[in-house]
């Protein structure tokens, strides 16, 4: 059996010691880009949207059917965690080709329960302000990478709002709250630097305080803005005008929460890696469904691909990326300088394709990423050094220095991102093997098999089908 061992750091983002990837040994071998692409994939629904969508219609005033939304591992730790907390759930026949559509029923809700995070931000953030709202305590905790992210703002700001939260001084999971049935709300401030989910997760269900909710942050930064106006205009379809008299302030008058029919648009973040495919490999992808206009931060896609030299056009609902000769065919990608505080979710995607072009880049605007799945910035820089790559860590970012890369194990960290970052790297490097390619899973189940219909488009489907919903 041949193992791959390089000088790559001894231990992973987080102090741990790292493994070493064996051929063989459960890893995925990236597949290597044969020619330029004439390809068409279609993806399934937002996890951002979908997870939203779940959460509100859980608190609205009758019942809401989710269309086409996303099933994965972050969407049924939340269709799950809902349920336990009173909702009915139920699964439907719908057109949306990756599952079936959900019917969202509001019931009472109770606690005595204890609800599993995994590793999912939005669990983890979204759903403690609800638990407020029920009768009875509520345990919270998650895989074991879930405890080092950082839950601190969210533990403060509810005992601001009056809960009681025990958490043994650890401001991370596991921890848990007792719920009195409602909560007064009220004016608090807060420190949501390390992610915009601290906001989303407050406004989301501060029209069910009593008193409704004033919330102010006071860091110097926040990250991923379009996140918090996905929020909002979620909530305004549902009759919840929010309101910011100020940068960093929002008002949530209280006031019902109506039920709506809901259709989840496409994942324009899981798009990332297949239209970055084009520039590596060569040749076109197109992306059906592509919203004229929306709220997500895959939408920046549109305008960060053309700095590499791809070339963007809308053919209908389509996104057509023509990546050229790409880096297959001989193309010598541009370096790039970016700030990506807006959507830091695409990052990985980005880095990958940096590190494989033919000048130095500088991204930056990221540091909230250490507080991810995994400490992201360093997971790229060890993954990508450990290829024969030059990454540096900045503050908030990292700085690239074109190399040529070598064959070798790409670690993923549990990281759904990291994961689809090293296919990307895979397409021009042979050799890349993934030491968890499941990990994607977490927002996006079908991603082996769409990576494999994208590069050989006429070979028959492998039969890959979404997660269950529990």
């Amino acid at each position: 059996m041949q193992v791959y061992r390089y000088s790559a750091p001894e231990f992973d983002p987080y102090g741990e010691p790292r493994p070493v990837a064996e051929s063989g040994a459960g890893a995925w071998a990236a597949p290597v880009a044969d020619g330029p692409l004439v390809a068409t994939v279609r993806l399934p629904g937002s996890k951002s949207l979908t997870n939203r969508e779940l959460v509100l219609a859980a608190l609205a005033d009758g019942p809401s059917r989710l269309t086409a939304p996303l099933h994965s591992r972050d969407t049924a730790l939340m269709i799950s965690a809902l349920r336990s907390l009173g909702a009915g759930i139920k699964e439907i026949d719908g057109e949306g080709g990756f599952g079936p559509d959900l019917l969202v029923t509001p019931g009472e809700l109770a606690g005595g329960v204890s609800i599993d995070c995994g590793l999912a931000g939005t669990v983890m953030r979204f759903l403690p302000p609800l638990a407020a709202l029920a009768l009875g305590p509520v345990a919270f905790d998650g895989d074991e990478s879930a405890r080092r992210r950082p839950m601190r703002t969210t533990v403060d700001a509810l005992r601001a709002l009056g809960v009681d939260v025990n958490d043994d001084g650890r401001g991370a999971l596991p921890f848990s709250l007792y719920g009195t049935g409602s909560v007064r709300g009220g004016e608090i401030s807060i420190d949501a630097s390390a992610s915009s989910q601290f906001v989303s997760g407050l406004l989301l269900v501060g029209a069910r305080f009593d008193e409704g909710l004033m919330l102010r942050h006071t860091g110097e930064k926040l990250p991923s803005m379009p996140h918090i106006e996905m929020t909002i205009t979620a909530l305004a379809a549902r009759g919840v005008d929010v309101t910011s008299p100020e940068p960093g302030v929002w008002v949530v008058p209280p006031a019902p929460i109506r039920a709506r029919d809901v259709a989840i648009e496409p994942d324009l973040s899981n798009a990332a890696p297949f239209l970055v495919a084009a520039l590596v490999a060569g040749g076109t992808v197109r992306v059906p469904g592509w919203p004229q206009t929306t709220t997500q931060v895959g939408a920046d896609l549109e305008t960060l691909l053309p700095l590499f030299g791809a070339r963007v056009s809308r053919d209908g609902d389509v996104l057509v990326v023509d990546g050229g000769d790409g880096v297959r065919g001989g193309a010598a990608l541009p370096g790039v300088d970016l700030d990506l505080s807006r959507g830091g979710e695409l990052a990985p995607a980005i880095v990958a394709l940096a590190a494989l072009a033919g000048g130095p880049s500088r991204i930056t605007g990221i540091g909230h990423l250490r507080g991810h799945e995994t400490d992201r910035l360093a997971a790229l820089a060890a993954e990508l050094n450990g290829l024969g790559g030059a990454a540096t860590e900045l503050e908030d970012g990292l700085e690239l220095e074109p190399r040529t890369l070598t064959g070798g194990p790409w670690h993923s960290y549990e990281d759904h991102r990291m994961a689809t970052a090293g296919a990307i790297v895979g397409l021009a490097v042979p050799g890349i093997e993934i030491d968890d390619i499941g990990t994607t899973a977490k927002t996006l189940p079908q991603f082996p098999e769409l990576w494999r219909r994208m590069l050989h488009p006429d070979l028959p489907a492998a039969g890959a089908a979404p997660l269950p919903v529990p």
